[in-house]
């Protein structure tokens, strides 16, 4: 009898981990940015476990003037929060999703039905649209997320 030649099977233990698809908050942006911000530390560290594994974050377009506007509200440095919003845009791992009406309509049946800001609306519609998990400082925004789509805070995606 011959015997046939078995595939040895690869160890799940040398398999490399399933990337993971976010989109991010401009609050953890933000928080990120700022080191006297409570939670600053987690924010970084999710922010740079993304970027070194090189995980796709897919956020609406939106989120450029919002970093900006934030930084340069917070720090008084108007050059340097171009800087920030712009090189956080530019990150090769970040796909900037432009605000289309199709993405608007749907932005804004979930700040109706789920009593949203406008804005966090817009994140959570990318995240429906996408299949990605929101990660957000924004109790309300995660709370009321949460049915639509996985909401997590910088804290528990570095757990996850």
């Amino acid at each position: 009898m011959t015997s046939a030649k078995r595939v040895p099977r690869r160890s799940s233990r040398t398999r490399k981990p399933k990337s993971l698809r976010y989109t991010i908050d401009a609050s953890v942006f933000v928080n990120a940015f700022d080191p006297h911000e409570e939670g600053h530390t987690e924010s970084l560290q999710i922010l740079t476990a993304i970027q070194e594994r090189g995980d796709p974050v897919i956020v609406p377009a939106l989120l450029v003037p919002e970093i900006a506007s934030a930084v340069a509200r917070a720090s008084d440095d108007s050059v340097g929060a171009l800087q920030y919003a712009n090189a956080t845009a530019a990150l090769p791992h970040v796909t900037l999703v432009p605000l289309t009406p199709a993405m608007a309509r749907q932005a804004a049946e979930l700040a109706a039905s789920h009593r949203l800001r406008g804005a966090d609306a817009v994140y959570l519609a990318v995240a429906r649209r996408y299949g990605t998990t929101l990660v957000s400082r924004d109790d309300e925004q995660r709370t009321r997320g949460s049915s639509v789509t996985l909401c997590q805070t910088p804290e528990e995606a570095l757990r996850a």
